[in-house]
C-alpha cells in the first residue's frame, strides 16, 4: 500500500478525532440541564464577593507574577490569578484571595505615591514595584509552577476568521464555537464587577447603604468579549433594627429627573478628579436616562454609570432567564448578532439601525414561536411573593427568578442550523408594516402607534425599544434577511453544507438574473446611515437631479 495514501489517511483521522473533541467540549460549556440554573440573584451575589476579595495589580510584564504571588501570600491564601496584558505593553494581573480580610490587610500595607501633586486614594487598583532582594530569583523559581496563574487571558474580541470556524463541517458545531470564542469569559466578567466595586468603595464613607452593580451585557449571558460596561448605582434594603434608638439624620431628596441630574455632575466630578483610572469622563444629563460616560484605562473598556435605574437591573435577570433557559438560546443570539455586525446592520455608535438589543429580542421573540422557551406571562404567572419586585419608578418586575421550578417539557428537538435558518425565513416574510413583537404574549400585536419596527419593551410595555429605527435601515434589515434565508437555503439544498463565514460577507448576488434580493453594502458614509438610493440601485447612471438630493443628504447622514 502506498506510504503516501497511509499517511493522509491517519492524518485524517487525526483530523476527526480533534474535531469531536472540539465539539464536545464546545457542547459541555453549556448547561442543558435546567436543574443546574443558577438564580441572578445567587450569580450576583457570587461575582460580588469575588471582587471583593480581590485586587488588580500592574506589573512590569509577565515575569513579575511569581514575584507577586511570593509577595501576596503573607497577607492570605490566593486562590486565582489572571493575567492579561493592553496595549502599549501594559501588564496587569487579578489576584483574588480566599478571605476578604486579606484584601483588607493588603490595602492596609500599601502605600501611596509620594508626589506632591497625585491624591492619595485608597481602591483595589495597585501597581508593584520592582524589589531589590536578592532572593527574589530563589523565590521565583520556588513558586514557578506551584501557584494558581492562567495567563494571557483574552481581553478583545477575536477576529472570526481567525478562531477555527472553517476547520467545522456542521452549521451547528460552527455556532457552538462562535460562543465558546466570542462570549464574554472570566476574566472578563471578573472585571467588571472589580470596575464596579471601585465606585462603590468611593461611595461607602458618606453612603455606607449604596452599592454599585453592572447589568446589561456584561451579566445577561449574551456579553462579548470587549463590550462596554453598563453600571447603576442603587441603595441597598435598609435592615431595620426595631429595638435602636438611634436614627441617623438626613436629608429629603426627590426623584425627579433635575435631582437625577445633579447626581450625575457630582459622580461625574468625582470620577474625573479622584479614581485611578477612569478618563475620558462625559456627563450626558440630557439623555432619557442619564449618566456619566467613562474610559476605565486599567481593564481597556468604556463604562456607562446610571442611578438608580432598576428596570434596567431586572430586565438584565430576564434576559439572563431566558439565556439559561435552553443551550439553543446563547448559540443562535450570537450567530445572528455577528450576522448583523459583520454587515453593517448594527453599529457602536448610537443612531437610526438597529440595536444588538433589538436584534436579542427578535431571536428571542422567534424562539417563542418555535416553542423553545416561554413568554412573560407564563414567568409572571409563576411568580411568588418572593418575586415581586416594583420599582422605584412604579414599573412592575414581577415574575418567576428561579426557572426550575417552571413545569418544563420542551417538544422542539430542531439543531441549530435548522434554527438560524428558520430565524431568518421568519422575519423574511413576517408583516412589520402592521404587527410589533411582544415577548410577553409570545406573538405579534397591532401597532400600537407608527414606527418601521416596534419591538414593545418586555418591562415598560409602553415603551417602543426599536424606536429609533428609521425607515430606511428596516429597508435594508428586510432585505438582509431575505437574502441570508436564500443563501442558507440554497447552499443546503446544492451541498449539504454551510460555511457561516459566508453569512458574513457581503453579497453581489443582484448580478444573477433570478435573485429578487438586491443590496449595496459598501456604505458611503463611515456613520453608516444609507438612502433609498443606496438600497436599490447598483452601478446606474446618475442624474444631476440625483447628485442635487444627495448632497442636500449629507448632513443627515452624518447625524448619530
Amino acid at each position: 500500500m502506498n506510504k503516501t495514501y497511509l499517511i493522509r489517511r491517519l492524518y485524517n483521522f487525526h483530523e476527526n478525532i480533534l474535531k469531536r473533541h472540539q465539539v464536545q467540549r464546545y457542547k459541555s460549556s453549556i448547561c442543558t440541564d435546567i436543574n443546574e440554573f443558577i438564580v441572578y440573584d445567587q450569580f450576583i451575589c457570587k461575582r460580588r464577593s469575588q471582587s471583593k476579595r480581590s485586587v488588580l495589580v500592574q506589573v512590569s510584564s509577565e515575569n513579575s507574577c511569581c514575584d507577586l504571588y511570593s509577595y501576596c501570600s503573607k497577607f492570605g491564601s490566593i486562590i486565582n490569578m489572571f493575567h492579561y496584558q493592553l496595549a502599549g505593553s501594559n501588564h496587569f494581573v487579578l489576584t483574588e484571595f480566599d478571605d476578604q480580610s486579606a484584601v483588607s490587610s493588603l490595602l492596609d500595607q500599601s502605600t501611596f505615591i509620594e508626589e506632591s501633586n497625585i491624591i492619595s486614594v485608597r481602591s483595589p487598583f495597585l501597581w508593584f514595584r520592582s524589589s531589590s532582594s536578592k532572593n527574589k530569583s530563589k523565590l521565583i523559581e520556588e513558586h514557578k509552577f506551584n501557584f494558581p496563574f492562567q495567563t494571557n487571558q483574552t481581553m478583545i474580541e477575536p477576529n472570526i476568521k481567525n478562531i477555527g470556524l472553517g476547520k467545522l463541517d456542521s452549521l451547528s458545531d460552527q455556532m457552538l464555537l462562535l460562543l465558546e470564542r466570542t462570549q464574554l469569559n472570566e476574566i472578563g466578567t471578573r472585571l467588571r464587577f472589580l470596575t464596579a466595586m471601585q465606585i462603590e468603595n468611593s461611595l461607602k464613607g458618606i453612603f455606607p447603604l449604596s452599592k454599585v452593580l453592572p447589568f446589561g451585557s456584561s451579566v445577561n449571558s449574551f456579553g462579548k468579549i470587549g463590550s462596554d460596561i453598563d453600571l447603576v448605582l442603587m441603595d441597598c434594603k435598609i435592615t431595620k433594627h426595631k429595638t435602636s434608638r438611634l436614627i441617623f439624620h438626613g436629608k429629603c431628596m426627590s426623584n425627579s429627573r433635575t435631582h437625577i441630574q445633579r447626581n450625575i455632575e457630582i459622580l461625574g466630578d468625582l470620577i474625573q478628579l479622584f479614581l485611578p483610572g477612569c478618563s475620558k469622563v462625559k456627563r450626558i444629563s440630557q439623555a432619557r436616562v442619564p449618566i456619566v460616560k467613562y474610559s476605565q484605562d486599567f481593564i481597556g473598556v468604556e463604562c456607562d454609570l446610571a442611578v438608580s435605574n432598576e428596570t434596567a437591573v431586572n430586565m438584565s435577570e430576564l434576559l439572563y432567564i431566558f439565556g439559561n433557559f435552553d443551550y439553543r438560546v446563547r448559540p443562535l443570539v450570537f450567530a445572528v448578532k455577528m450576522w448583523a455586525k459583520e454587515i453593517n446592520l448594527t453599529n457602536d455608535v448610537p443612531g437610526r439601525w438597529i440595536t444588538n438589543f433589538s436584534i436579542t429580542l427578535l431571536v428571542l421573540f422567534f424562539l417563542q414561536q418555535e416553542k423553545i422557551i416561554p413568554n412573560i406571562q407564563k414567568l409572571v404567572k409563576h411568580a411568588d411573593n418572593n418575586d415581586v419586585r416594583i420599582t422605584n419608578e412604579g414599573v412592575n418586575c414581577t415574575f418567576v427568578r428561579d426557572i426550575s421550578k417552571l413545569p418544563r417539557t420542551v417538544e422542539n428537538k430542531k439543531s441549530l442550523d435548522q434554527l438560524l435558518h428558520g430565524f431568518f425565513d421568519y422575519y423574511a416574510s413576517f408583516d412589520f408594516n402592521t404587527n410589533a413583537i411582544s415577548l410577553n404574549y409570545g406573538k405579534a400585536i397591532n401597532k400600537p402607534e407608527y414606527s418601521a419596527l416596534y419591538i414593545v419593551n418586555p418591562l415598560e410595555v409602553h415603551f417602543n425599544v426599536s424606536k429609533n429605527m428609521s425607515s430606511e435601515e428596516m429597508e435594508r434589515f428586510r432585505i438582509e434577511l431575505r437574502n441570508a434565508a436564500w443563501m442558507i437555503e440554497s447552499s443546503l439544498v446544492n451541498t449539504n453544507a454551510f460555511n457561516i463565514l459566508d453569512l458574513f460577507k457581503g453579497y453581489e448576488i443582484n448580478k444573477k438574473k433570478d435573485t429578487l434580493f438586491t443590496i449595496q453594502h459598501q456604505i458611503r458614509n463611515s456613520n453608516r446611515l444609507v438612502t433609498i438610493k443606496d438600497l436599490f440601485e447598483d452601478n446606474l447612471p446618475t442624474t444631476e437631479e440625483d447628485k442635487r438630493l444627495n448632497k442636500q443628504l449629507e448632513p443627515n447622514e452624518r447625524e448619530i
